[in-house]
């Protein structure tokens, strides 16, 4: 059995061998706190089943208690917006957690009217995985390759339909594949990654751009294909598929990663035990191969600190809000 990330407002995170005995404490034992009623939470703004679900449940392996489970809220609508303000307007306390990522913490900031700040609300807690984008569609597509998808878009113009995960800011980079290639297509938002991977695995749409860890599994199974990966270099979970500049379109790099927040004013202790803790469970063997089976990349060590991961997100503020202004995206 893998181990366990248990984690509690008194005590802190430790990583388990196996599940503990419920009498037992996860640090020596010391005068304990009173543990207050009601459950800790991990907020997931997106439907059960997409890959910032799974990556909140890990199983086996992730479980955070105030002196028992913790609840994975699936919270969402409005390209996550919904759930990341549940927990901007949770109390600092340490028991409400937020996972988000590129979407929820950078891009919302600027294509929709927010009622919280994607930055001055929220304590950074660490960058916890990381996956390319790529450029993925239905085994049934007729092209072969991207020369041939962009030639098949060329010729169908305005027909093709590319899945997207809600609206106002992930279709960015489908807005800047048209520009690059002189195509057009149609974008079909969606609530979460979950549903967008069953229409397009049922055929209902044609092709779509995000994050290459939420359709990983389906390509490497055949029954979707990937075009190429939106990054520098080749991807080591899909060493086969070629890098965007390779496929053609050099220069479009996008990546998805993910993170956890914590509320503004979230003491600084609670959250260097948690940024301590993840830290542990991401050197883990057991969790490395599961994220990897996932199509997630674990990050370095050094970037998995608090300041590493405001670091990450200003620089990608500083990168695509100009873009997104520019080309008037507005979330829904």
């Amino acid at each position: 059995m893998g181990n366990l990330l248990i984690y509690s407002a008194e005590e802190g995170f430790c990583i388990w061998p196996r599940a503990p005995p419920r009498s037992r404490p996860c640090r020596a034992p010391q005068r304990r706190k009173p543990i207050r009623r009601g459950r800790s939470r991990i907020v997931v703004p997106y439907p059960a089943g997409g890959p910032t679900d799974t990556l909140a449940r890990i199983p086996e392996h992730v479980r955070i208690s105030l002196g028992q489970p913790v609840i994975i809220e699936n919270v969402s609508g409005a390209g996550g917006s919904i759930g990341v303000g549940r927990v901007a307007r949770a109390a600092p306390d340490g028991y409400t957690v937020s996972i988000g990522h590129w979407q929820t913490h950078v891009l919302n900031g600027a294509s929709y009217q927010l009622p919280y700040d994607v930055v001055k609300d929220f304590e950074p807690v660490s960058l916890l995985a990381d996956t390319p984008q790529w450029i993925v569609a239905r085994k049934t597509l007729p092209a072969k390759d991207l020369s041939e998808l962009i030639a098949w878009l060329k010729e169908n113009p305005g027909k093709a339909t590319a899945g997207t995960v809600g609206v106002g800011g992930p279709e960015i980079t489908g807005i800047y594949f048209q520009k690059k290639t002189g195509t057009s297509f149609q974008f079909v938002p969606y609530r979460g990654g979950a549903p967008l991977n069953q229409d397009m695995l049922a055929g209902h749409i044609d092709f779509g751009f995000g994050q290459a860890a939420s359709t990983f599994v389906h390509v490497r199974n055949g029954n979707l294909k990937a075009y190429a990966v939106m990054a520098k270099r080749r991807w080591a979970a899909a060493p086969d598929v070629p890098t965007i500049d390779e496929a053609g379109v050099p220069g479009l790099y996008a990546s998805f990663w993910h993170g956890l927040w914590v509320p503004k004013g979230t003491p600084t202790e609670p959250v260097a035990r948690l940024n301590s803790a993840v830290q542990a469970a991401l050197a883990d063997a057991t969790v490395r191969q599961r994220f990897a089976d996932q199509g997630q990349d674990v990050p370095p060590r050094e970037q998995q600190t608090p300041e590493a991961l405001a670091a990450q997100q200003r620089a990608e503020i500083e990168k695509w809000w100009p873009i997104l202004r520019a080309a008037n995206i507005k979330g829904e």
